[in-house]
């Protein structure tokens, strides 16, 4: 470990200069109308209201002493959030009194903290630290990108190192870490070539945030690349490996996910399991359900949307559809005429894929870049994905040439690939056997992350 880190002063063009401050002025405009909106929900006492989310707006949330001081890591929702957990998770384990502070940007991201670290403070001393999590664990909202805000936040955290979890990269964050001389580093690095483009039309807010990060630990050789055309300095970049391979061999599956699949085999249900799915791909799957009725009349869709706020819209439309459906809370009443099972509840998802037989990810048929396929694939599962699946094309191009993921561009290909693994257990089973090996052939990402983190971290 470090005792310190040299990290020497960037100083923006002119250019550079004016297009932050046309940023900034842009944010601000995006803040004030998010004040009021969020004010306004307030006034009419909105089940959306969220106290707490005046820490997006400038507010400082209560930190103990024993919470200061240490690391600030920042997950901007689920995704981000699970990624980094694992990584937190091993830093306390070899400092378990390290000061960490994670912040996200949305409600769920702070409730998939809660759900994944839990709370182990006595009842009243919780409810006077609504952030808290331990003794040297809390949460707090990341404020919008505004330069005071961001000052007040690192005064109020004292951080000695930011970790930023994939790529979730803010210009005025970024400036004032710079400013107080904090070593950032970008954990799990995504650069998806997508973003690399957008990046390029907007250089002169984000060439600078290249000049001012200390360390980028890439998950992949498509994402060093990325960076490196970006034009981040090579001494920079670290390729440790996506950590995501060493996490999905940690999950942990709770009594409700086993009664569950203990229920499912009881009945005989074949299970399709349509996870993190967005607009549109609800459509899709029940389309290709009512195409596979006849011939496998014991099937069950289990659909998990991503967003809670789509929950009551999706089960609209199952509704419409005449299937028979119930929702998560019901799940105990599950039989044999039950076709749709609707998990509308967070932090479900990922144990919930030891109960299927076949797994679509989510946000690839919509255009939203995919989500995690190594979950379904660390249970074994066969797993199916869209189109787009730029998110995480190492994963996604690992797996597929592995064999244990496959493309589908319509309900046609969608219904003939379930049709044959719900016709050919022991195909399906070499499926996802094949996912397996290839979790297994790539962990160590977790080690070189954390190594590169104690590297700068100063004691």
């Amino acid at each position: 470990m470090k005792s310190a880190v040299s990290l020497p002063m960037y100083r923006s063009s002119v250019t550079q200069s004016l297009s932050r401050f046309a940023y900034t002025v842009l944010v601000t405009l995006i803040w004030l109308v998010a004040i009021l909106r969020w004010c306004c929900l307030g006034l009419v006492r909105s089940a959306t209201f969220e106290r707490k989310r005046a820490q997006r707006y400038g507010a400082l949330g209560q930190l103990t002493p024993r919470q200061r001081g240490g690391i600030l890591f920042h997950c901007v929702s689920v995704g981000e959030v699970v990624a980094a957990s694992c990584v937190i998770k091993g830093l306390l384990n070899t400092q378990p009194d390290l000061p960490i502070v994670i912040t996200t940007t949305t409600a769920t991201g702070a409730q998939r903290v809660l759900d994944i670290f839990g709370t182990s403070l006595p009842d009243k001393l919780a409810d006077k630290l609504p952030g808290s999590l331990s003794a040297n664990l809390a949460h707090h909202y990341l404020p919008y990108d505004l330069p005071w805000l961001m000052s007040r936040l690192l005064a109020h955290i004292q951080p000695k190192l930011v970790c930023i979890t994939e790529v979730e990269l803010w210009p005025n964050l970024l400036a004032k870490t710079a400013q107080k001389h904090i070593p950032v580093c970008v954990v799990n690095a995504r650069m998806t070539a997508k973003s690399a483009r957008t990046y390029r039309k907007i250089s002169g807010v984000f060439m600078p945030m290249l000049q001012q990060v200390t360390t980028v630990c890439a998950q992949g050789q498509r994402d060093a690349d990325a960076y490196l055309s970006l034009g981040l300095a090579p001494e920079k970049l670290v390729l440790t490996h996506n950590v995501k391979f060493d996490q999905v061999s940690d999950v942990v599956v709770p009594e409700t996910i086993i009664e569950l699949s203990n229920t499912l085999k009881l009945l005989g249900k074949q299970v399709l399991l349509a996870g993190s799915t967005h607009q549109g791909e609800e459509t899709f799957w029940l389309d290709v359900y009512k195409q596979l009725q006849t011939d496998f009349p014991q099937a069950l869709l289990i659909i998990v949307p991503r967003h809670p706020q789509r929950f009551a819209q999706v089960e609209a439309e199952i509704l419409s559809s005449g299937l028979n459906y119930i929702n998560w809370a019901d799940r105990d009443k599950l039989n044999a005429q039950t076709q749709v099972l609707l998990v509308d509840a967070m932090g479900v998802l990922t144990p919930l894929y030891t109960c299927a037989d076949i797994a679509f990810v989510g946000g690839s048929i919509a255009d939203k870049g995919g989500h995690n396929a190594l979950e379904p694939a660390s249970m074994g599962v066969p797993v199916m994905m869209g189109i787009h699946t730029y998110n995480n094309p190492v994963i996604c191009d690992t797996l597929i040439t592995a064999g244990g993921l496959r493309i589908v561009t319509d309900t046609t290909s969608a219904r003939e690939l379930c049709h044959t693994w719900l016709s050919e257990p022991a195909l399906a089973d070499a499926t996802g056997q094949c996912g397996q090996a290839v979790i297994l052939d790539n962990q160590g990402a977790l080690a070189r992350t954390l190594t590169q983190i104690w590297d700068l971290y100063p004691q």
